[in-house]
């Protein structure tokens, strides 16, 4: 049997799966944790020919794609394009910042290996393509987050720059913007990304399970999620930091408006107690 082939992209932040399986004649209303398998005449009707063997296109809800044994580049970025359409904000200039290619090969009486380009597993089972096209889009999507992740780093640096150079003053506006940031990347990464979920196959086969389960540590997807995680509570500590002293030197201002509204009383009594002011 020939190696079955899969590139992934994380294209965007999410994508409505039911308006694409709408617009393909599929009945079927997708929840957030399954992805959009497209194939045979409808994946043939949406590349304008005739699909290879095997050919599928998984479509994930947390922005990624995968494609399995496509034809070529001008196939992926035909299809890309037909993504758009429903997502405008897909930019197809950059879809391939975010990619990864793999391979499954089937070899007789061989134990499963697994290494950076391809797994190699004893017989070919249904559930191989879907798990496998889960991992990719996970590590492509959470390669996506990462980057994301880095951004708000070097906002929140250029702040801490700020505090050095004695600029205390930081507007709610500004930490507003960069919380919510935060929260948008924290929102990615766990509740659409879905690092600790697993395919249904995975509870019903204990064979897809441990495939999954290795998959799954060898993209390191577990860790990559804790490191994550751990970063965003440093973010939210520091961004906890930031509106303690916004607060404090706000607070600090009206204490000292306070104090010369009362000293200025004091004055203005002072004054008519000698006569000064009538």
């Amino acid at each position: 049997m020939e190696p079955i082939t899969f590139k992934a992209f994380a294209i965007t932040n999410e994508i409505d799966l039911n308006k694409i399986a709408n617009d393909c004649g599929i009945p079927k209303k997708f929840t957030w944790e399954e992805p959009l398998i497209l194939k045979g005449a409808i994946l043939a009707s949406i590349l304008n020919h005739n699909v290879r063997e095997m050919q599928q296109v998984l479509i994930f809800s947390f922005g990624s794609i995968v494609f399995i044994n496509a034809a070529g580049e001008d196939e992926i970025r035909g299809f890309l394009r037909y993504i758009r359409s429903f997502e405008p904000d897909v930019n197809l200039v950059q879809a391939d910042r975010y990619t990864d290619d793999y391979s499954l090969h089937i070899i007789d009486n061989e134990d499963i290996e697994l290494n950076d380009e391809f797994v190699v597993v004893p017989e070919f089972e249904d559930f191989y393509p879907e798990l496998i096209s889960t991992v990719l889009a996970k590590s492509v999507a959470l390669q996506k987050t990462e980057d994301q992740l880095s951004i708000i780093h070097d906002k929140l640096e250029n702040m801490i720059d700020r505090l050095e150079k004695g600029k205390l003053r930081i507007g709610n506006k500004e930490l507003a913007r960069t919380t919510a940031k935060i929260v948008r990347h924290e929102y990615n990464t766990i509740a659409y990304i879905m690092i600790l979920d697993k395919p249904d196959i995975t509870w019903t086969s204990s064979t897809a399970g441990e495939f999954y389960d290795s998959m799954v540590e060898f993209f390191e997807l577990t860790d990559r999620y804790k490191i994550l995680k751990n970063k965003t509570e440093i973010l939210y500590n520091i961004m906890d930091g930031f509106s303690n002293i916004s607060h404090s030197i706000r607070g600090l201002f009206v204490e000292w408006v306070i104090v010369l509204l009362i000293l200025f009383e004091i004055v203005l009594t002072l004054l008519e107690f000698a006569g000064v002011i009538p």
